[in-house]
């Protein structure tokens, strides 16, 4: 990839991931590799949930679960 032709992460996706990430921390887990091996998740795919990158729908619902929020409650407040 050449210099400067790095594709913009859209900042809706880092509000989501951002999220992610303070949900994890609430939970008590200061870690996303503990937090991702106690709830069977993926730690490489939940890294790139947290980071805003590689995301797909099935990961967030899956990470959603492990938290017991709706998608209604998860995207309150996101814009």
């Amino acid at each position: 990839m050449a210099e400067g032709s790095k594709k913009e992460v859209d900042k809706r996706i880092l509000k989501i991931a951002a999220k992610l990430k303070k949900m994890r921390i609430e939970k008590g887990y200061t870690s996303y590799e503990n937090f991702a091996w106690d709830n069977d998740l993926g730690r490489i795919q939940y890294w790139r949930l947290e980071k805003g990158t590689n995301f797909t729908m099935q990961s967030l619902l899956k990470v959603l679960d492990v938290h017991k929020v709706s998608l209604e409650e998860f995207f309150k407040g996101i814009k």
